[in-house]
């Protein structure tokens, strides 16, 4: 995505917000290999204020975790799998906000692989600019 902002030729910031322990954001941006900013919200205060809430075990760790680690073990990719160490039901999403500090796109997602496409991303940059 960080290429696609670039392409843009504008100054948006992209930052990501995690509820992790400040203590392991080093090792997450590493493993991760993020080119932005991580930010840290163990208190979950942002997630509470844009109304992320929670997942159902079912929706978590149903059909469609299950079918991912399959994929990865038959993809050879067992090692690179981690037991949790965080609160798997907390959801997430995607925002956009604008230079004037208001809120011009979100996304919630209803559970881990619930994600908006890039293109969706860009086009929600292009149009809070």
């Amino acid at each position: 995505m960080r290429d696609r902002l670039d392409e843009l030729g504008c100054d948006t910031v992209v930052v990501l917000v995690t509820f992790a322990e400040p203590g392991k954001l080093g090792a997450y941006t590493d493993r991760n290999r993020l080119p932005f900013a991580v930010l840290t919200d163990p208190s979950r205060d942002s997630y509470r204020a844009y109304g992320f809430g929670r997942g159902s075990i079912a929706r978590v760790w149903g059909w469609r975790a299950a079918r991912r680690y399959l994929h990865l073990v038959a993809a050879g990719q067992w090692r690179d799998l981690r037991a949790p160490s965080e609160d798997t039901l907390q959801l997430g999403g995607d925002m956009v906000v604008a230079a004037d500090g208001t809120l011009a796109w979100g996304f919630w997602g209803e559970g881990p692989d619930d994600r908006p496409s890039v293109d969706d991303l860009i086009a929600a940059v292009e149009k809070a600019r």
